[in-house]
């Protein structure tokens, strides 16, 4: 069986057989949640420095996301 990588791929310890980028994407952050305001990028903090238009739901009010009985 053939995956792509280095030959043999189940025991080279130079690469993957999905490839070195494969890394950084298992690595890269998916969600901003409870995330320190100084660690967010510029446009996502509660501040706002770059003035970006954003819609901000008040606490509670996304209970009933994706609840088709709502």
């Amino acid at each position: 069986m053939q995956h792509g990588g280095p030959w043999p791929a189940t025991t080279n310890d130079a690469g993957t057989s999905v490839g070195t980028a494969a890394i950084g994407r298992f690595q890269r952050g998916v969600s901003y949640q409870n995330m320190p305001q100084h660690l967010l990028p510029m446009e996502l903090r509660d501040d706002n420095p770059w003035g970006v238009p954003q819609q901000v739901a008040p606490a509670g009010e996304s209970t009933s996301w994706g609840d088709r009985s709502a």
